[in-house]
């Protein structure tokens, strides 16, 4: 169960710190971070639904009607109101009425199209470009985030171990990517976390492969990389095998990894930096000779969405 009225109290101080009379909420997962509204959009010009969070006072969750029962179900605490003739025209009654004179808005999810529409419409309002806002009280993971993380990725590895079962020579990369998805829906996912990755042999090299009609020949590499959402927290895994028995080179780069994986677990604790942590697994990889070839960061938080702070 989300704690949205302590969540919106935090908010509420770092407003009032700021000097903010109000924040525009449209990132989707903030969203639902605050309110426990689980509508989704169809893209960042079709929205769901906004929140109007004053920094004193009662919050007001802005949609249309296509969501009024759903949101008036979910967002329990939220005054919801509807605009008929669009958001803008909506926020432009509602902030005199509310003595709302500086809006805080999400600049890393307002369209440069949105921001000159509200300009416009909100004569006398200032507006106050943020970033981050939500996003670094949603770093820190109460308890029952981090059981619902935990049920995440035990249903996750569940579903892997179901399907890995079946794999074999002749099967292609599309059908078992299809395979994982139709067992995370019978398992009781919400949907993937992201596109399911199945890659096969060279194809596997290719971190973020897609899924095709290469058959599976044996001694192949596989790669499946793969998460669900269950109650709303992603989870997010990749594993790498061999159909088949895998030669010595395979075996030596796997341990090389599997070395990096328990150093950067090994130097995991509170009040580390995240490139401490990095840096643990990266030495490995340097020594044995592949540093060349780890161009990515080490990893990345998950909640609410599968790739999220800290990084």
């Amino acid at each position: 169960m989300m704690d949205t009225g302590a969540r919106l109290a935090a908010l509420r101080s770092r407003l009032r710190r700021k000097k903010y009379d109000a924040l525009l909420v449209t990132e989707p997962y903030n969203r639902r971070y605050l309110s426990g509204y689980t509508a989704a959009d169809h893209g960042i010009d079709e929205s769901a639904g906004v929140l109007l969070v004053p920094a004193l006072g009662r919050p007001y969750l802005l949609t249309d009607s296509r969501f009024l029962l759903q949101a008036e179900e979910e967002a329990a605490g939220f005054e919801v109101l509807l605009y008929p003739k669009g958001l803008h025209a909506l926020l432009k009654k509602l902030l005199p009425r509310l003595g709302i004179r500086e809006l805080a808005f999400e600049s890393h999810y307002t369209l440069y199209s949105t921001l000159q529409k509200m300009e416009k419409t909100l004569a006398g309002v200032t507006l106050a470009a943020t970033t981050g806002l939500i996003e670094r009280m949603r770093v820190i993971k109460s308890e029952d985030e981090i059981a619902l993380l935990k049920q995440s990725v035990l249903r996750n590895e569940q579903v892997f171990e179901l399907v890995y079962n079946t794999i074999e020579p002749g099967m292609s990369e599309r059908e078992i990517a299809l395979a994982l998805e139709l067992t995370m829906h019978e398992l009781g996912a919400e949907r993937p976390s992201f596109e399911t990755i199945v890659a096969f042999g060279g194809n596997a090299a290719r971190p973020h492969a897609v899924p095709g009609d290469r058959i599976l020949k044996p001694g192949e590499i596989v790669l499946i990389d793969m998460g669900l959402v269950l109650n709303g927290y992603c989870s997010d895994m990749t594993r790498t095998f061999v159909a088949g028995k895998p030669d010595r080179t395979y075996l030596e780069r796997q341990r090389v990894v599997r070395r990096a994986q328990l150093a950067g677990t090994r130097a995991i604790r509170s009040g580390v930096t995240c490139r401490h942590v990095d840096h643990a697994a990266r030495k490995i990889i340097d020594e044995a000779g592949y540093g060349k070839y780890f161009g990515h960061a080490l990893g990345h938080g998950v909640g609410l969405a599968v790739h999220e702070e800290p990084r």
